[in-house]
Formats: structure tokens, sequence, C-alpha cells
């Protein structure tokens, strides 16, 4: 296990798991997630060189757990990011890193915080710009209306959502993780009519795969057990609060150096169907992305699935950095 560090920010504490010393690196996991995401990269970040700290987003793991949903909106979360930089960083600029959720927060603390952040690493979800109109409008145009779920919908829902994956957290992580997962077979993560829930349809692995071992599973869900999902949740229900927020910043483009690492076979990484190609509309609000890679067959879980690959993308781009 890592150092657990705790930073107090501005209203509460964030759990840090930190290696190493050097330049600081601070890496941002996703939903359903924690620090624990970033378990086989912390030890090779900090190898080359680097403080590595892996945090848990608030509402997650070890950090304090808010009740109010406009509590995680995006720029409260940046500000937690932030406060974890100057306390580990105070007179250097960091290096952010982020998966699923972790990406959208990592690429828009480089836009919104330029004076903290000197390069920045997303994995799944690309950077697509200041939105033009909150990401509900556009999952209601392509999938409510037309009679579909979409588990962006579900979770605006307060209540039902948290009472679906806490019935069964061990269940509900495992068939979550498989659904999406580079391994599962076509269908794993099925079209379902607009009243079905999440899990609906899901498959439970008798055997997983061999990236998340049961241990490893085990401790996601202890992490889940204690913390509940409301706090994750939140994070869905904050969508035009952040478009609202985000406006301010019409026009900036990230132009720090950049990595960007999906998979082929993650929705997530083409905005569900909405790029034929990622890295090229990148690129566009992104003209320093110096590392592009999709990894052939990988899932969503990208550096848990592929954390080799990922690995030898990292690595070497966090060192040719300038310091």
């Amino acid at each position: 296990m890592p150092d657990f560090r705790y930073v107090q920010t501005h209203d509460l504490r964030i759990r840090c798991a930190v290696e190493g010393e050097g330049p600081l690196v601070i890496l941002v996991h996703g939903f359903p997630e924690s620090w624990f995401s970033w378990r086989k990269q912390l030890r090779p970040i900090a190898q080359a060189g680097f403080t590595a700290c892996a945090i848990d987003v608030r509402g997650y793991g070890g950090s304090d757990k808010p009740w109010a949903i406009e509590a995680y909106d995006l720029e409260n979360i940046i500000e937690d990011v932030t406060c974890v930089a100057y306390a580990y960083s105070a007179d250097a600029p960091v290096v952010l890193v982020g998966h699923d959720w972790g990406a959208p927060i990592v690429w828009n603390t480089a836009l919104t915080r330029p004076d903290r952040v000197r390069a920045v690493a997303g994995l799944s979800v690309p950077f697509t710009g200041v939105p033009k109109r909150p990401f509900t409008d556009i999952f209601k145009e392509a999938f409510t209306d037309k009679g579909l779920f979409f588990y962006q919908a579900y979770f605006q829902q307060v209540g039902p959502p948290e009472d679906e994956l806490e019935a069964d957290v061990r269940a509900s992580l495992a068939k979550f993780y498989f659904g999406i997962a580079g391994d599962a077979p076509k269908g794993s993560w099925p079209t379902k009519p607009v009243d079905a829930k999440l899990l609906d349809g899901l498959v439970d692995p008798e055997v997983f795969p061999d990236w998340l071992k049961p241990a490893e599973l085990d401790y996601y869900v202890r992490q889940f057990l204690e913390s509940g999902f409301r706090g994750p949740l939140n994070r869905y229900r904050n969508h035009e609060r952040d478009f609202a927020w985000l406006q301010r910043f019409e026009g900036w483009r990230i132009e720090q150096p950049a990595l960007y690492i999906g998979g082929t076979k993650d929705p997530a990484a083409s905005g569900f169907g909405r790029m034929s190609d990622p890295i090229a509309f990148m690129r566009q609000f992104v003209p320093n992305l110096q590392v592009a890679e999709m990894l052939e067959g990988c899932g969503h879980w990208t550096q848990q699935e592929r954390p080799d690959e990922v690995n030898a993308l990292l690595i070497p781009w966090l060192k040719a950095l300038p310091r």
C-alpha cells in the first residue's frame, strides 16, 4: 500500500495515496472507482522520478463526502485538485492524469487553471472543448427522446440508483465493470428501454477477467460499503451547473503538453457514438497533443485493463516533459 495522506481544502479533506519523490503527478479516478484504479501506475511513476499522488475524489473512499448535490460540481472538484497541487507542489505547476470522470476533471483543471498545470493526460474521455449545451440536452436527444435507456439519464433520479447499486455492492460493481470491459462479449452492455434500471441485462461473470483479481474487487467493495454511492452519483447531477460555469472560458483551449489514451471498445472514447475519430476531434481544442493512442480491443477501464501499454506511453511522456 502507498502512504496515505490528507489534504485540507476550503471545506473538506481529500485522501491521497502517495509514492515517490520528485515533480508532482496527480492521478484522478472515475466512476465507480477510487485511488485504487491507479495501483498499477503509482510505483512506475514513482520509480521514474516523480511524486505520484492518486486522490480519492470527494464522495469516495477516504475523502470527505458532503451530502449536497451542488457540492459535486466541477468548480468544487477542480478546487480540490488545485488544493492538492498547492499542498505538495506549492512552488511549481503539476502534471495531471485522469480517467473516466477524472479525465474531464483534469482537462478542465488544465483549461481553467493553467497557472497550476504544466501538462495533462486523459484516459478514455477525450477533451471536446467548452460545451455549447449541457450534456443532459445531448443524451435526452440521443437516448431518452427515442425511448432508450442511458445510464446518465437514470442517474439524474435521486434515490433509485443509490438503492439499486447498494442492494448488493459486489454484484453491482462486478456487473458494471464487466459490462464495458474489453473482455466482455458483444451485448454485455445491452440496449434497453428508457424505463429500465442500470443493472438490468448486465452479466455478473463467474470468473472475472485477469485484470481485476478477486482481492482487488474486494477492496473496491469495501470502499463502497463504507461510502455508499450518493456522492459518486451526485457528480452526474451537475451537468447544467457545470455547463453554466464553463461558459466563462468560451474560446479557450488547452495549450499545455497533453497525452490521450483511449480504447477501441470503450463507448466513452467516441462520446457514445458522436465522434468517429476522437483524436482528430481533440486536436482543435488541444493543439499540443503530443501522444495520442487508441488501444485495440481495450474497453473502458484503460489503465487497469492495459497497464503495461498505458505505462509504456505515459512514463516516457512524463520524463520528456520540461521541468
